[in-house]
C-alpha cells in the first residue's frame, strides 16, 4: 500500500496540493514534507497547513529562505519545520 492509498480523503487532498504547487521548488519541498509529517498532523495541525497552502508559493519560498517572516503566527511552526526538514533532510 501506497502512503496516499492510506490516507484519509482530508489528508489525500493536502497531499495532492503540496506536490502539486505550481512551481517546482515549492513542489519539492512541501511535496516531501509532506509525505513525512501529513500522516501524524491532528485536526488543529491540519487546519492550519491546510490555511498555509492557500498561501501564494513565492510567499511561503521566502518564509523558507527566510527572506520574509510570515504574518500569521500559527504559520511559524510549519515554516521552522520546514527549514528543519529543508536543511537536514536527504536529497
Amino acid at each position: 500500500m501506497t502512503m496516499t492509498e492510506i490516507l484519509d480523503p482530508r489528508r489525500k487532498r493536502l497531499h495532492y496540493r503540496s506536490w502539486h504547487r505550481g512551481c517546482r521548488e515549492t513542489d519539492l519541498i512541501l511535496g516531501a514534507f509532506c509525505d513525512e509529517y501529513l500522516a501524524d498532523m491532528d485536526d488543529a495541525q491540519l487546519d492550519t497547513f491546510e490555511d498555509f497552502l492557500e498561501e501564494d508559493d513565492k510567499l511561503i519560498w521566502y518564509w523558507i529562505i527566510e527572506q520574509e517572516a510570515p504574518e500569521r503566527a500559527d504559520f511559524t511552526p510549519i515554516v521552522e519545520r520546514l527549514r528543519h526538514f529543508r536543511d537536514y533532510s536527504p536529497a
